[in-house]
């Protein structure tokens, strides 16, 4: 077989990698936004190193958008195969391509209105339809067989709802290979979720480092840092708290932190908003699927049915009431998206707020390179929005114990079980410098034939 990579090679975002079997079946792992610089994403996400055409299927690790947003772009471009999914992330492909979808016809008018020219979107909400229609779902743990050479596995990765490494039994050239990929690897004893399941052993294995060369603060210490920022923010200089969050996965669990504060009497009484349609949505779903939940929260709902849901917290969809929230006053928090602060709802809060010193923006995530939320974590003094320049008095807060990705530790736990089999890992979903890094570790672990792909290189196995 040949194993090729089209996207998270040299960085993070646009997972994309293809499997070429000797019979000329070819399928993907994953198919991704490309996210970040606005000119160079563009480009990449227009292009493709490959016929769309020729691909027989796709699986997909998860529903974030770096590794499902290009599906539509694949079906409008001619891919006619089905795309297996856990049902958790088929429930979230829907809300998180239709918000994509939206977004790209609003980027192709702005750009027709602004060149003059006629711009096309990248894909449009009758491409996203078309392309659910081609979803399957499996469960996790269970052997699913796609044709006579190739069966798969989703084992639960513990990243987001409905997440999966993915496992394959490849029958080839008279022997049975088995090669893996982890997806998005999650961190253990997160809230929400179940911890990350060890994978069947693999001989050769597709693997993310985007934390492979740090650790992350710990998470014991993270309810009560997250309540030190709001007695600060809130109780003592009476300001706002904003929080660019990810509407998937990272707005659910710093709700949940927040109920679990409120029902302990520990939450200012104080308005929280939720401020974004899909974060509205994607809690939803996550009320839909209790099969993803761990022990803890099956617990925790026996004496509170609702973990996302508390007095004070308000929902907000509508345009009229996001922009009724800045012209109220007094103490709140705001939960908005997106979480690089590159787009969406939250760039009018930091707007509105990021000026007055009693305030604070609260960074919880990763941010790729050349988005507003990694210029906000490098501590600047000023920052533009629709194109006004504002000077930063905020404080400018970071919290990374909130990551949904496994630190360098937690990833080496992880793969420790795979070493009596395995003989070849490819680093994805990383930054060079960090793939190295986390290639050299790997190498010191015992580990061998640590590869960085290049992009679009062919690899035999």
């Amino acid at each position: 077989m040949k194993i090729s990579f089209h996207g998270a090679v040299r960085e993070v975002t646009g997972s994309c990698h293809m499997v070429e079997l000797n019979s000329g079946f070819k399928f993907l792992l994953d198919c991704g936004l490309f996210q970040g610089s606005e000119e160079e994403s563009s480009k990449q996400n227009r292009e493709w190193s490959f016929d769309p055409a020729s691909i027989d299927a796709v699986i997909m690790s998860h529903a974030h958008i770096d590794h499902i947003g290009r599906l539509p772009k694949l079906v409008k471009d001619g891919f006619d195969g089905f795309v297996y999914s856990t049902p958790a992330t088929r429930s979230l492909a829907l809300i998180m391509l239709l918000d994509s979808a939206k977004i790209q016809e609003y980027d192709a008018e702005y750009e027709s209105r602004k060149t003059g020219k006629k711009v096309e979107p990248l894909y449009n909400t009758d491409d996203v339809y078309e392309t659910l229609s081609r979803f399957i779902t499996i469960g996790y743990n269970r052997w699913y067989r796609v044709n006579q050479q190739i069966a798969f596995y989703f084992t639960d990765a513990g990243h987001i709802l409905g997440s999966a490494s993915v496992s394959l039994k490849i029958h080839e050239e008279g022997r049975e290979k088995m090669i893996g990929f982890t997806g998005d690897v999650g961190r253990p004893d997160r809230p929400i979720l179940r911890n990350p399941q060890p994978m069947p052993q693999v001989e050769l294995l597709i693997c993310e480092s985007t934390y492979g060369n740090r650790k992350h603060e710990p998470s014991i210490d993270q309810g009560k840092k997250l309540k030190g920022i709001i007695q600060k923010t809130c109780v003592e200089n009476k300001g706002r708290l904003i929080i660019p969050a990810f509407s998937l996965g990272r707005t659910q669990e710093i709700v949940f932190l927040l109920d679990k504060m409120e029902n302990e009497g520990e939450l200012p009484k104080i308005p929280v908003y939720v401020d974004s349609p899909l974060s509205v949505n994607a809690t939803r779903i996550f009320r839909l699927h209790p099969e993803c939940y761990d022990q803890k929260l099956i617990d925790y709902i026996e004496f509170d049915p609702d973990p996302f849901g508390f007095n004070g917290l308000n929902y907000i969809t509508s345009v009229d009431e996001s922009k009724g929230i800045n012209k109220q006053e007094g103490p709140c928090i705001i939960i908005s998206s997106s979480g690089m602060a590159n787009a969406g709802r939250v760039r009018h809060h930091i707007a509105n707020n990021v000026t007055d010193p009693k305030n604070t923006i609260l960074i919880v995530g990763y941010c790729a390179p050349g988005t507003t939320g990694a210029h906000l974590r490098s501590q600047p003094k000023s920052v533009t929005f629709f194109g006004q320049k504002h000077n930063i008095r905020a404080s400018i807060e970071v919290m990374d114990s909130f990551s949904a990705h496994a630190d360098l530790d937690e990833l080496l736990e992880f793969l420790d079980h795979q070493k009596k089999k395995l003989r070849k890992i490819f680093l994805v979903h990383g930054n060079e410098s960090v793939k190295k890094d986390f290639s050299r570790t790997l190498i010191d672990e015992g580990f061998i034939n640590v590869i960085i792909p290049e992009e679009g290189k062919e690899y035999e196995h």
